[in-house]
Formats: C-alpha cells, structure tokens, sequence
C-alpha cells in the first residue's frame, strides 16, 4: 500500500506539524485557564509531572526515529558503494571475454552505468519514470547475461569467463540490495505517533501554563521551533534522492566518468594507454 506521508513535500509536513503545534499550545492554554478558577497546587504539580513525562516520551521516540531514519541513509549509502564496485569490477573482468563479447559486454556496461545515474536522480514517488528506466534496466541485464551464455558456450574456460560470470551475477546481487534498500523507510505508523505525541505534548505544555495563571513562555515556542526542525532533518533523512540531505552520488559518477573516457574514441586510438583505467573501480 502507497503511503501518504511519504508523497508529500517535507516542507509542508514540517509546516503543517508547526502549525498544529502552535494551535495545541494556544488551545491547551484557553482549556488551562478555564479550569484555573480555584488554584490547587497539588493539581499542578500533578499537570506539571505528566508534563516532564510526555516531553521524556517525545524526545525518546524523536531519537528512536532519527536513529532509525540515520541506518536507513547509511544502509542506502553503502549500497551504491557496493553497486558501483560491483559494476567496476564487471566491466574490468570484461576484458577476459575473447571475439567480439569483451567489447559488447563493456558498451552494455556503460549503458547501465548510465541508466543507474539517470534512476538515483528520480525521486521515488515519481512512478512512471522510474519504473521506465528500471525497465531499460532490466532489459540490459538480459541482453548481458544472454551475451555471457554465448561467450561460455564460445570459451568456457572457467578462468576467463567464470570470473566474468561472477562479477555480473554479484553486479545483479548489488543491483538488488541497493533497490530494496530505497524501498526501506520509515512507517507511516510511527510518523502518526509522532505527530499525535507532539501534539499533544504542547497541548499539555499550554495547558500547564494556562492552569497556572500565566501565558506559555517564549522558551516554549523556541521548543517547538526547535522539534520542527530537527523533524523535518528525520523526514529528509528517511528520502534519499530529494530534499537536502541526499546519498552521495560520487562513487558511481567516478565509475561512469571512468568508463566513458575508457571508451571515448581517442582511448581506443590510444591502444594499451593505461590511464583511463585507474579510474574504473573494482576487484580485477
């Protein structure tokens, strides 16, 4: 099931959040003052304890979440590290494949790198051309693997191929583990927890100002101020390819420069010139 929240600009939600926030706290206050009528210090000493006990649960799931949302963007992150040394590592055991497979098997190589470029800047929510470009994905995965069944049934010595069979079946693997870890985020479930929890902590906040027979501190509202914004970095976290904390891109970038100088027309004019190489990332 496509959740909401997740669709939805993290600029709104955190601006939505303040706004309900601010709308608690002046209600609370209203609600506070009404029943303010007859001080009773045990009364409020006993708002006052519920009070700490909400802002205690509040900061705790704020830092489970954070937590949460943090392993997710490194998991990410270290999956298109692992991708790129997988699709370097492929194109550099392409070399291995004898006739014309070795230079087929790099020209749809750097066909993917690109594809691959092209899918970490689409935005998640936008179905229609990710889903396009993971077809085009998957279209030249099957032209590769049925170019390696040929090159196996043409040399099927194990040093040569096999070591390219591998390399592309760890590449599929990688291709796998990153998708699913772009999938992984946090539930909707606990955002509607944290929302409620906010809420009705500065509602709680403003009635213990109200029922003490003063207005919400200022330092109240640099409170609030301050959950927004570190809401809003949680929500940022938890989506990799939009807002202003993104998985870093330079590692299949690197590769994609690598394999285009490798495969530029003045390389191949080049002959053996090592240089382009280097910049190919892998285990040969």
């Amino acid at each position: 099931m496509k959740e909401v929240l997740y669709g939805l600009n993290s600029l709104v939600i955190a601006g939505v959040l303040l706004c309900s926030m601010v709308l608690a706290i002046v209600l609370g206050h209203r609600v506070g003052r009404r029943t303010a009528s007859a001080p009773d210090a045990p009364a409020r000493d006993h708002v006052n304890a519920i009070q700490s006990s909400l802002l205690g649960v509040l900061a705790l799931l704020l830092g489970f979440t954070f937590s949460l949302a943090l392993q997710r963007f490194d998991s990410r992150s270290e999956a298109l590290v692992d991708e790129a040394n997988a699709i370097g590592t492929a194109y550099l055991r392409a070399r291995l494949l004898q006739g014309d497979a070795d230079a087929q098997a790099r020209a749809l190589l750097q066909r993917y790198v690109d594809l691959r470029v092209r899918s970490a800047a689409i935005s998640l929510e936008h179905d229609a051309p990710r889903h396009e470009v993971l077809a085009q994905t998957n279209a030249v995965l099957d032209a590769l693997w049925g170019l390696t069944e040929r090159a196996v049934e043409a040399d099927p010595n194990p040093v040569r191929t096999g070591l390219f069979v591998q390399s592309l079946n760890d590449m599929i693997d990688a291709y796998g583990r990153r998708d699913a870890a772009l999938g992984r985020h946090v539930p909707e479930v606990i955002w509607l927890l944290l929302y409620a929890t906010f809420v009705l902590t500065t509602a709680v906040v403003g009635y213990a100002s109200g029922s003490a027979g003063h207005r919400p501190a200022f330092a109240t509202y640099i409170l609030v101020v301050l959950i927004v914004v570190l809401a809003f970095l949680v929500v940022d976290l938890d989506r990799p390819r939009r807002g202003l904390i993104r998985v870093d891109q330079a590692s299949l970038l690197n590769l994609k420069a690598g394999i285009d100088a490798d495969l530029a027309p003045g390389a191949a004019a080049a002959g053996a010139s090592p240089l382009p190489r280097p910049a190919v990332t892998g285990r040969p």
